[in-house]
């Protein structure tokens, strides 16, 4: 049997080979840091960036994990979106509250789902 295109990715990625995630992940390694703020107003601005450019929910679920980490309360992400609404619009906005209400269902439903060992060679 012939593996697809599709498999043979997956299996890559279940070996660790993973060069755009790790790009990313070295992307964001000392940004708080180097930021100079504190954890909180650290996610709130990259929550109010991926409000500003449209984020995909994916986006959405990592700084929503990143803020319940540093204490963020689900009211001063909500007075993020309110602050933005004069400027992005509420187009942006209502996008957002959805990007961020799929990122918890989404959330929820792995963790009531079985997750599959990962595989090592």
């Amino acid at each position: 049997m012939t593996q697809t295109a599709s498999e043979h990715i997956l299996d890559r990625v279940a070996a660790g080979d993973t060069p755009v995630l790790d790009t990313v992940f070295a992307m964001h390694v000392d940004a708080l840091e180097r930021s100079g703020l504190d954890p909180q107003t650290y996610v709130l601005v990259r929550l109010a960036a991926l409000v500003a450019m449209d984020g995909p929910p994916v986006s959405y679920a990592v700084t929503i994990a990143a803020a319940a980490d540093a204490g963020v309360t689900v009211e001063q992400a909500q007075s993020v979106l309110v602050a933005l609404a004069p400027l992005v619009g509420t187009a942006r906005v209502t996008s957002a509250a959805g990007g961020i209400m799929r990122a918890f269902l989404g959330a929820a439903a792995l963790a009531e789902s079985d997750v599959p060992e990962l595989r090592v060679p």
